[in-house]
């Protein structure tokens, strides 16, 4: 007979302390060790607030959801990862400060009773951190026997497929010393000062810290008060799928529980129960690395790909219209669409659902490179759904720049619009349009010629093109220069591609030790008009970040001719108005980029846009 749930109210240094064989582990749904400093803050603040306040009653900080695996010599942490592995590193931060303050006192007989509550302290931590008996832990600290101690069993065995730095937690419980840690954890890549380090070593570190600055009566009271006064529930079960309800229902001091986190632990369970684990985790481990690749890029997160299947599905089954006709455009939340409501349909199918999801962030990591999808992109984050409801049709190997180009231009024109006019995304003239139009999306047997045009009569029906081409002209922001750079690179017959690194450039600059004289020679008269002009999308184009960091201050024409000592100028940029700017003015001595220019400029590209949205 299967057991039951097991609750049980234990004590830090109890719960921690497993037997010898019995280890915990993290499962391979799980996500990464999330904790960062602002929590171990508070953890810490939170315990020594309580030491010092002497109450009675113990410290509660929440339950703990285990599943007993292999006889229960595994105990997978359901909810309470981030805090048993918090735990983890305070212990031995603590014992690090705890053998120190052994080594100084051990010759003072005033502090021979501070002296044995450290010893036994030591005792405690080393059998929580090491499985070892106290008997086999000599009372003071002795690097050699150490060393043996700490190199023994591991407590704590990470599986999750969503962590990348599993080996920082043992390096760090197993050396003795502090100085031996830092240079054996994972440094990460161009990351500068303590931001370079994993949150294990971050975290440790401030543990480490912290307990540096306490006297050793204190930090004999702390560890005393974490070990024997601060508790969890403990809940432990035997069947992993009644874990992550509980874990579901449950409210617990760790961090919030993305959607994600949620479903990807319910598909989990179902893979399990199917007998298909060892693929779905291969499946999910390979989707989550290319989100994490699209989300270093700035192209999408995980919870944003879920979002966009969600919103796919319900367009495929007529969810977004009512028997009468009318467009829903009220949504579920994600984790209640994916969990409840079509569980039977998405999460008891992990193989097929983790096949979808993988062909979609394949189809964005091809299309985020056309030049149409890189201006949409910084536009509003709805643009995403929708442009992600017409990837449903296609596999990755059918999908080209040809089929996504009009359809991603035809949601650039109704987001341009959205950006000029007063009515927000919510309203009838996008969200309605565009919930109507989702239908047509993901159909493949809607010719796209058909959704193009329901774009051009929606725009045509509902806004003027000369009151447009006047929110343009007046437009003081940033997001139509990418557009502008766009249309006039397809204008010019060039290429264009946004890059990583670009600023959006003033022409005539807004601030700098020539300033002055730059508005004088612009035959600008005042601060007022000065003002007025200067964030005209006229004045502005793309250009390249170190180009801008170099000459983002000088004369127009030095902007426009060749480099000027170490500083590089509009010759070298590849965006096509520089370019165009060059080729114009670069020969030409003497030239003023005037408030005539600027005006003229903001002129084309009012006509140019206006153009592009009305045809």
């Amino acid at each position: 007979m299967a057991k039951s749930i097991e609750p049980k109210l234990e004590k830090i240094g109890s719960y921690l302390k497993l037997d010898k064989g019995v280890i915990f582990t993290i499962p391979e749904y799980q996500r990464a060790y999330s904790w960062g400093i602002e929590h171990c803050d508070k953890l810490w603040n939170d315990i020594v607030e309580y030491s010092e306040s002497d109450k009675l009653d113990n410290y509660f900080f929440g339950t703990i959801i285990i599943n007993c695996q292999d006889n229960d010599t595994k105990f997978d942490l359901i909810d309470g990862q981030q805090r048993t592995t918090t735990f983890f590193l305070l212990l031995k931060a603590l014992l690090m400060r705890i053998n120190i303050a052994i080594i100084s006192t051990s010759g003072d007989e005033d502090s021979e009773s501070l002296r044995r509550g450290l010893e036994e302290r030591r005792r405690k931590i080393m059998g929580i951190l090491y499985k070892t008996d106290a008997e086999d832990i000599p009372n003071m600290p002795d690097i050699s026997k150490d060393e043996g101690i700490c190199k023994g069993v591991a407590s704590v065995d990470n599986k999750s497929i969503n962590e990348q730095y599993k080996n920082d937690l043992n390096i760090i419980l197993q050396e003795v010393e502090y100085s031996q840690i830092e240079p054996k954890v994972e440094k990460i890549p161009y990351k500068q000062k303590d931001n370079k380090y994993t949150n294990y070593f971050r975290n440790f570190k401030y543990f480490y810290e912290k307990a540096e600055e306490l006297t050793d009566s204190k930090l004999n009271k702390i560890t005393k008060t974490i070990i024997d006064k601060c508790e969890v529930i403990e809940i432990k079960s035997w069947q992993v799928e009644q874990a992550i309800t509980m874990f579901n229902s449950l409210n617990s001091d760790g961090l919030p529980l993305f959607d994600a986190d949620i479903i990807s632990a319910q598909l989990f369970a179902s893979a399990e129960q199917q007998k298909k684990k060892d693929e779905y985790i291969k499946l999910w481990e390979e989707f989550k690395t290319r989100v994490s690749n699209l989300e270093q890029k700035g192209i999408v997160k995980i919870d944003s790909i879920l979002m966009q299947w969600m919103y796919c599905i319900r367009a495929q089954r007529g969810e977004t219209v009512s028997d009468t006709g009318a467009i829903i455009v009220t949504t579920p939340g994600l984790r209640r669409y994916f969990t409840d409501i079509n569980r039977k349909d998405l999460i008891d199918n992990p193989i097929e659902l983790c096949k979808g999801l993988i062909n979609l962030t394949k189809i964005w990591d091809k299309a985020a490179s056309y030049p149409s999808v890189q201006v949409l992109l910084k536009f509003n984050e709805n643009a995403k759904l929708f442009l992600a409801g017409y990837f449903y049709r296609f596999t990755v190997d059918e999908i080209s720049e040809d089929k996504v180009s009009s359809i991603a231009k035809s949601l650039l024109k109704l987001f341009v619009i959205m950006e000029l006019v007063d009515a927000g995304y919510s309203s009838k003239y996008f969200k309605t349009f565009l919930f109507g139009e989702e239908t047509k999306l993901i159909d493949k047997t809607v010719d796209e010629d058909e959704i193009i045009n329901d774009f051009s009569q929606h725009i045509a029906n509902n806004w003027k093109k000369d009151e447009i081409e006047n929110a343009i002209s007046e437009y003081d922001k940033h997001l139509l220069v990418y557009l502008n750079e766009y249309l006039f690179s397809i204008e010019k017959g060039v290429s264009f591609d946004l890059g990583n690194k670009y600023d959006i450039e003033h022409i005539m600059p807004y601030s700098g030790s020539n300033i002055q004289i730059i508005r004088k020679d612009a035959k600008i008269n005042d601060e007022k008009e000065f003002k007025e002009i200067v964030n005209k999308l006229g004045n502005k184009i793309l250009l390249e970040e170190r180009i801008n960091r170099s000459i983002g201050n000088e004369w127009f024409r030095t902007k426009v001719s060749t480099s000027l000592k170490d500083k590089t100028g509009y010759i070298d940029s590849v965006y096509p108005i520089a370019q165009a700017l060059v080729e114009e003015y670069g020969k030409k001595t003497k030239y003023y980029w005037t408030k005539k220019d600027i005006n003229d400029a903001t002129k084309k590209a009012a006509e140019r846009i206006t153009d592009f949205l009305f045809g």
